[in-house]
């Protein structure tokens, strides 16, 4: 275990680890369990039925921050790797690093381009062709703003990503 790792950091991961286990699911059956059975000895009044309503309302209200605290963690460690798979990969568009930080119309411009890929890989697909390769990506050209001067351009394939005169750090 990361020494730096904050007491939060440690306990969030402790509880998420205990929570998803099958003694803890058992566990709790066996408590709402005791509580039904509970409910003849007190009448089956409004306190008794309070007691779970509340035990419940709070596990919930506090699994909720849990919860987020697990996936923020795991999103941005599966972002990561992702980015070096394509930092990595010759012929990648480094483009594509970050893409959970562009905002919807640049996202949009991404999704339309790999939509119009994956349709013509269906279309080879329907005439019995293989649908593999590394096609350019031809449906949208880069914003002048963010295009990179001809001194600095890449490939034909590089100036057409939407986002190629963006700089990744790895540049």
């Amino acid at each position: 275990m990361n020494d730096k790792a904050s007491i939060y950091t440690r306990t969030a991961r402790w509880i998420a680890q205990l929570s998803g286990r099958p003694i803890t699911f058992l566990l709790a059956i066996a408590a709402i369990v005791l509580w039904l059975v509970s409910g003849p000895i007190f009448g089956f009044s409004d306190t008794w039925q309070l007691v779970i309503n509340t035990g419940t309302t709070i596990v919930t209200f506090l699994m909720v921050f849990l919860i987020q605290n697990t996936q923020n963690r795991d999103t941005v460690a599966m972002q990561l790797k992702l980015d070096e798979l394509i930092r990595a990969t010759k012929g990648a568009h480094l483009s594509l690093l970050d893409l959970e930080e562009l905002e919807e119309r640049e996202l949009a411009a991404f999704v339309r381009q790999y939509e119009t890929l994956a349709a013509k890989g269906r279309e080879q697909l329907d005439k019995g062709r293989p649908d593999t390769g590394t096609p350019e990506i031809v449906t949208q050209t880069a914003p002048p703003e963010k295009t990179l001067s001809p001194q600095r351009q890449g490939s034909a394939t590089d100036r057409t990503c939407p986002h190629a005169g963006k700089q990744s750090p790895a540049q």
